[in-house]
């Protein structure tokens, strides 16, 4: 009976799932498509506007202050991560109930869902009162660093949390057994096991830091205006317009791009780890 019914669930679903996708992704197609738009006095679609990308020196600043802020928080962002996965994996106490066994969750996860604005507000509040009372901390790179670094440590912290939850405790006891301290079985242990999902927490970190707007405006300064700032500034003084829409395009592309990248390392160990039907 259930063969039965099953042709027809899938129909619904799928009659359910295409206006859902049509919804996600019908924009983001139409700002490809306008991305192509003829140049002025032509009449032919053509990468006109991507050629002048290539010799704007306000966009080409503006790509090298996002490549250098989206990378430097990336690598810090993944070492913290990396760490807060390992140790709430490896030192949460299982005795433990209640609001005392749900802590660590919350942590990690008060950062995510916290709305992006009031992260935004709460960090630029921040850094006024360290830059009043001490003179660092001024509005720039530096401070859209640190910011940066705080949303992405829990992201990666919960994708090497879960690459950890699904490891055999018995694998640190036997280390231990063979005389590995601590730091040994770190080493060379545990980083080669979540290699992978170390990896795609990197990628996942990247991504949200190339992209990120609202986080990065309000801890912005003179002269640290990222990709998100500019074309939002673009959009803002003189409407929407084919180089802004080619900007976006090779935004969306490269986010795309590494975004797979990441579920492909996250999912490599799974793969590594499937029995072949023939064993």
């Amino acid at each position: 009976m259930s063969q039965n019914l099953a042709p027809p669930i899938r129909r619904a679903l799928l009659l359910t799932s295409l206006p859902v996708y049509g919804l996600l992704y019908a924009p983001l197609a139409l700002i490809a498509v306008f991305s192509f738009a003829p140049a002025p006095g032509s009449t032919t679609a053509g990468l006109h506007w991507y050629n002048d990308l290539l010799h704007a020196p306000d966009v080409l600043a503006a790509l090298r202050r996002s490549l250098t802020l989206a990378l430097g928080s990336s690598i810090l962002g993944t070492a913290l991560g990396t760490l807060m996965g390992f140790g709430l994996s490896r030192f949460r106490s299982r005795a433990r109930s209640g609001f005392a066994a749900a802590l660590p969750s919350l942590i990690i996860y008060t950062p995510i869902i916290m709305p992006s604005l009031v992260f935004g507000i709460s960090e630029l509040i921040f850094f006024n009162l360290m830059h009043k009372a001490t003179g660092l901390f001024a509005a720039g790179l530096l401070t859209m660093g640190i910011a940066h670094v705080t949303f992405q440590a829990p992201y990666v912290a919960l994708v090497v949390f879960a690459r950890m939850a699904g490891l055999d405790p018995n694998l640190f006891e036997a280390s231990h057994d063979l005389y590995a301290n601590g730091r040994q079985s770190f080493l060379y242990l545990t980083v080669p096991v979540i290699r992978p999902a170390i990896i795609g927490g990197f990628l996942l970190a990247f991504t949200l830091s190339i992209d990120d707007f609202t986080i990065s405006y309000f801890t912005a300064g003179p002269g640290s205006t990222t990709l998100p700032i500019y074309i939002y500034s673009a959009v803002a003084r003189k409407g929407i317009s084919p180089d802004i829409n080619a900007l976006a395009t090779l935004m969306i592309a490269t986010v795309i791009g590494i975004g797979l990248l990441q579920y492909g390392f996250t999912r490599q160990k799974d793969r590594q780890t499937v029995p072949r039907t023939g064993d």
